[in-house]
């Protein structure tokens, strides 16, 4: 964070200074809410969770480095106490933000945030000191964070934003007002909580009328292949630049391809020149990404050969995303375990096809969560199009869900065993380990709270060490 004496910082959050001996000391290290990631210099922010209560920790913090806490309750050390902590924390980053000199780029979407994200961070850092939202921490209290994160040095900030509910994106871009806002999609991810696609879109369109006029340097980062995308563009007074495979896009790719590893190429076209990019991630989804990215660094002025080399030299940034580890046997493991949606699920299943070609391939799914009525019909679709794309075992984990899995399978075709449903991971990983053989390709594939990356680990780690327990 830039330098902030305790006393500036307590006026800026309205807080009163408890136990502390001198309010010109400054805060020079992190601003964290995790007692482990103290620093000399930092300023620890208690929250009061379901199992925790951060303000148990100040002594520990201080001793630590800490010069002081943002609390709720005086605490026997150095703090600023005030009455709503993350209210508190907002306030703050939104003081920070407008005393940087960084360009703010925020993005949103129903899927691929973060693999987007993180391949914007890769490309502008070649460009310019850049500070971006690690993994998915995009919420009231994770985007604040890192926004605090950044220093007088950074030129680019790129915070990713989440959203369950109207109104959500609207608060986080108050907070941190962004001059380029990025929308990807608008699909089913958590349609059982907003109700419809037409309400998630009139949720992720919040940013885009967050921004400010073209005239003041406002860009809209629009989805062209995407019609619900597109007409956010009625919504915002920023300049709008279209990304996609559509031939209106001022962003395009063209020739796209996946080579035999699964790795999509294609010709990338901006408004200043093509190159060629081939990736070294997996998934032919990710082509929209890194149009999404390109049109972000095209437009801060890097050309199309800067953005190709960057984003064919780009590589996965966070964990449990189409994170691939070839065993010694010969076995591809793909750990895409970290969240699911009907849209991510099918561009899974798609790179396995893809990477599997003359392999024997394992879709190992369960749950995806938060899709209310389409529950059944998403499910059974997922089971049904693991059979079109030739995959050569279905393995559905886990409860209700993970049963409609297997029967859209069954349905599609899958009638003897190259469907299957088991109980919980572990017996997953029993299954798996007394049936592959070398040269297999396995893609472990769920939704968050279905915990399935611990059999894509259990799975490696076999092949290192010969075998762990799931459980």
């Amino acid at each position: 964070m830039i330098a902030l004496s305790l006393a500036e910082i307590a006026e800026v959050v309205g807080g009163q200074t408890h136990d502390i001996p001198d309010p010109s000391v400054q805060v020079t290290g992190p601003v964290v809410r995790d007692s482990r990631e103290v620093e000399p210099g930092s300023l620890f922010v208690a929250f009061v969770g379901e199992h925790v209560d951060g303000h148990d920790f100040a002594n520990a913090v201080v001793e630590a480095g800490a010069v002081a806490l943002l609390a709720s309750r005086p605490v026997g050390v150095p703090a600023i106490v005030v009455d709503d902590v993350q209210s508190a924390l907002g306030a703050l980053a939104r003081h920070v933000v407008r005393r940087l000199g960084a360009t703010l780029v925020a993005l949103t979407g129903s899927a691929g945030k973060t693999s987007t994200k993180d391949l914007i961070a890769q490309v502008l850092a070649r460009k310019a000191p850049t500070v971006f939202t690690p993994g998915s921490l995009n919420n009231e209290i994770g985007l604040p964070l890192t926004a605090l994160s950044a220093t007088a040095e950074t030129r680019f900030l790129v915070l990713e934003m989440g959203a369950r509910g109207i109104g959500h994106i609207r608060y986080l871009a108050d907070l941190t007002p962004p001059q380029i806002g990025l929308v990807l999609n608008v699909g089913t991810a958590h349609i059982g909580e907003f109700g419809g696609r037409e309400q998630i879109a009139q949720a992720k369109g919040e940013l885009v009328e967050a921004l400010p006029s073209v005239e003041d340097g406002g860009v809209a980062v629009l989805n062209a292949d995407d019609p619900l995308v597109r007409a956010m563009a009625s919504r915002t007074k920023a300049k709008v630049i279209l990304f996609g495979e559509s031939g209106e896009a001022d962003v395009r790719a063209e020739n796209v391809r996946l080579t035999d590893s699964g790795q999509p190429a294609f010709r990338l076209h901006t408004p200043s020149g093509a190159s060629d990019v081939t990736m070294r991630l997996y998934g032919e989804h990710h082509v929209s990404n890194a149009l999404a990215a390109a049109a972000v660094a095209h437009e801060l002025g890097m050309s199309a050969d800067e953005i190709a080399t960057a984003l064919s030299e780009a590589g996965s940034l966070s964990r449990w995303r189409m994170e691939v580890t070839e065993r010694s046997d010969g076995v591809t493991i793909v750990n895409d375990a970290y969240n699911a949606n009907p849209e991510s699920m099918r561009a899974a299943l798609r790179a396995l096809a893809a990477m599997g070609k003359g392999r024997r391939t394992w879709a190992v799914l369960g749950k995806m969560a938060e899709l209310g009525d389409e529950a059944l019909a998403e499910h059974d679709a997922v089971g049904r199009l693991a059979v079109r794309l030739n995959v050569g075992k279905l393995v559905a984990v886990g409860g209700r869900e993970a049963s409609w899995l297997q029967l859209g399978a069954y349905n599609e075709g899958s009638w003897g065993e190259e469907s299957v449903h088991v109980s919980d991971a572990q017996a997953a990983v029993d299954l798996l380990r007394s049936e592959l053989r070398p040269g297999d390709v396995v893609l472990v594939k769920a939704s968050r709270s279905v915990g399935l990356e611990s059999v894509a680990q259990a799975l490696v780690e076999t092949g290192a060490e010969g075998g762990v327990d799931a459980r």
